[in-house]
């Protein structure tokens, strides 16, 4: 059954991942989570088992995409104002993963600068 299905998110806590299931599920998308009794039993091996997965079927797959994209929390800075992307103009911008390119970013991830993505150009910038 979970071959026609597709992770379209991850988060570290099922109420997260069931406010965007529940919004999904309104809009006749079929979901459906993994991992999330596991983590509930035991929210510390969250990042240890990937968190909880958000799967949609394959069939609803863009139109989660769109709705997901639209209620999601995007970064800002400071003062609480929207970041702009540097090449398109969206405000719609996420902190990027880490690149982690050498040993020393490896073995001391908490000294690597924080980098963004652009959610629709995917340009990453500082």
């Amino acid at each position: 059954m979970q071959d026609n299905y597709t992770i379209l998110a991850v988060f570290e806590y099922s109420t997260e991942a069931q406010v965007v299931k529940a919004k999904l599920d309104s809009e006749d998308i079929k979901t459906m989570l993994m991992d999330e009794k596991t983590i509930d039993s035991d929210p510390l091996i969250s990042q240890a088992i990937g968190g909880v997965k958000l799967l949609v079927h394959n069939n609803d797959l863009e139109k989660a995409a769109t709705v997901y994209n639209e209620i999601r929390d995007y970064v800002k800075d400071e003062e609480g104002n929207n970041i702009h992307c540097p090449k398109c103009d969206s405000t719609k911008i996420l902190v990027a993963d880490l690149q982690r390119k050498n040993i020393f970013f490896m073995l001391f991830p908490f000294f690597e600068s924080k980098k963004f993505i652009c959610n629709d150009c995917k340009t990453i910038f500082k």
